[in-house]
């Protein structure tokens, strides 16, 4: 033991920490905040320090390549010793410190610590919420699976549709138009140094605003929170009522990390690692990919939602629910905290709760479109074969092969997740069509790096047949319409 002190003497005496320590760790807390109520930010942060070191492991392995990537993962998975663990204990991690940070976020907010003179702290929370959600989806593009590469489509899709700047966000996150070998290099920088950093930033806000304006107190109905005087209570309150933050408080918070820890372990070991679910490939679509549990009820809404409001909610809906979350201390910054008196807030979290689940339970088993089974069960229409040409035969053939009517309907038959396409050659001219087959836009993949120039030639050549008998395809309004001689 004074060999231990000796050498806490030496490096305190270098480096001065050792009062800041004392003063945190001895800082007074309300006796009734010392509660099981008050572990959900601890929680966080110790599983957002496993996520640290398991992905410090899986990083010295994984291959931030097109080519590489999904090899990795199978070394990890089948021949590097306890590879399987660590990714399990990593994926798990993100699903458990998601929930964490959710049910964080609804204590706060039923227990009213949003309120005077912590808005500042619930804004930076907001802001945690956010960028924790965006480590879990850049975290799910690098398994590189079939699930990984349809997300970042639907993503980029949803980028690609912001008026003006859309097409450049997109060309920033794939670096390029189309998802290619840049794109994983793109995501994995931002898995591993963007998104950390700003959650190492952002956390140490929160906690010095924390430890600088003092933990909520346990909300007591009636006691209302008045600018004039809250800060001179809540003063009295710990002064006479304090109990300081370790050991009484810091034992709860270490109890219930440890339990989570726990249990993160177990389902890694039980449940093992996520996926991956088979190699990328736009053209195999009957894997029912899905998102991760926490994006299942975007998933969800996008394909109850009507077509014509797909853009709308998608646009609008997620930046006006995250500008209402950092405005709402603003808005109800003062008076009641106790939930028992709010029952407003109450409702909130609560069918705010039942809606998600049930959007989650949506999306976790119901049989959204595309049709998985149009293109064995659908043969394309005689009608479009008779009298045409080898290469338009050889273009029917590529469509049914390609399995482009499990999305696409053809004579009122196949899937509907993306426009019919019985007269696709009156809207779209003939350099229109090989641009949307190459480069993809809307809901559609980009199919470039899944077809040679032969079958993209002919496929374009059949696409081009598809229009009424009395109206001619669409046709460049710039080019003459005869031959220039």
């Amino acid at each position: 033991m004074r060999l231990i002190r000796s050498t806490l003497d030496w490096f305190d005496a270098r480096l001065k920490v050792g009062t800041a320590i004392r003063e945190t760790a001895d800082h007074p807390v309300p006796s009734r905040s010392a509660s099981w109520w008050y572990v959900f930010g601890s929680g966080a942060l110790a599983l957002f320090l496993l996520q640290v070191a398991t992905g410090i492991c899986l990083a010295l392995v994984y291959v931030p390549s097109a080519d590489e990537a999904y090899r990795s993962l199978q070394v990890l998975n089948h021949e590097q010793a306890l590879g399987w663990f660590v990714r399990a204990v990593h994926g798990w991690g993100s699903n458990f410190m998601v929930a964490v940070v959710l049910f964080h976020m609804a204590q706060v907010f039923l227990f009213g610590a949003y309120k005077y003179p912590r808005e500042l702290t619930w804004m930076v929370g907001v802001v945690l919420l956010v960028v924790t959600l965006g480590m879990a989806f850049t975290g799910q593009v690098l398994r590189f699976d079939q699930d990984a590469y349809w997300g970042l489509g639907i993503l980029t899709s949803i980028a690609g549709r912001v008026p003006v700047i859309g097409g450049r966000i997109v060309q920033i996150l794939l670096g390029g138009p189309i998802i290619a070998g840049e794109t994983l290099t793109r995501f994995f920088a931002l898995h591993v140094f963007v998104i950390p950093g700003l959650l190492i930033g952002f956390v140490g806000v929160h906690l010095w605003m924390v430890l600088k304006l003092g933990i909520n107190e346990y909300p007591m109905p009636g006691r209302l929170v008045d600018k004039e005087t809250y800060v001179a209570e809540y003063e009295e309150m710990v002064r006479k009522d304090g109990v300081p933050f370790v050991p009484v408080a810091f034992r709860k918070d270490l109890v219930f990390s440890g339990a989570l820890i726990a249990a993160v372990i177990v389902c890694a070991a039980v449940f093992g690692p996520f996926g991956p679910g088979g190699a990328p490939d736009p053209t195999i679509i009957q894997t029912v990919p899905r998102p991760d549990y926490f994006f299942l009820w975007i998933f969800s809404i996008a394909a109850l939602m009507p077509p014509s409001l797909e853009t709308f909610a998608l646009l609008v809906g997620p930046p006006l629910a995250i500008l209402a979350l950092l405005l709402l201390p603003l808005w109800a910054g003062v008076g009641e905290k106790s939930w028992r008196r709010r029952p407003v807030a109450v409702l909130v979290v609560v069918f705010a709760g039942l809606g998600w689940a049930t959007l989650t339970h949506f999306g976790s088993t119901a049989p959204w479109s595309p049709v998985m089974d149009a293109w064995s069960a659908l043969p394309v229409p005689a009608k479009h074969l008779q009298g045409r040409s080898a290469v338009v035969r050889l273009g029917a053939l590529v469509f049914q092969n390609k399995q482009c009517r499990d999305c696409h309907a053809l004579g009122d038959a196949g899937g509907r997740r993306g426009p019919a396409l019985d007269d696709v050659a009156t809207r779209l001219t003939k350099d229109q069509l090989f641009r949307q087959v190459l480069q993809g836009g809307g809901n559609m993949p980009a199919y470039g790096t899944n077809l040679s120039p032969a079958e993209t030639t002919a496929l374009v050549a059949f696409l081009e047949t598809l229009h009424p008998a009395n109206e001619p395809p669409a046709r460049d309004a710039s080019q003459p319409t005869t031959p220039v001689r």
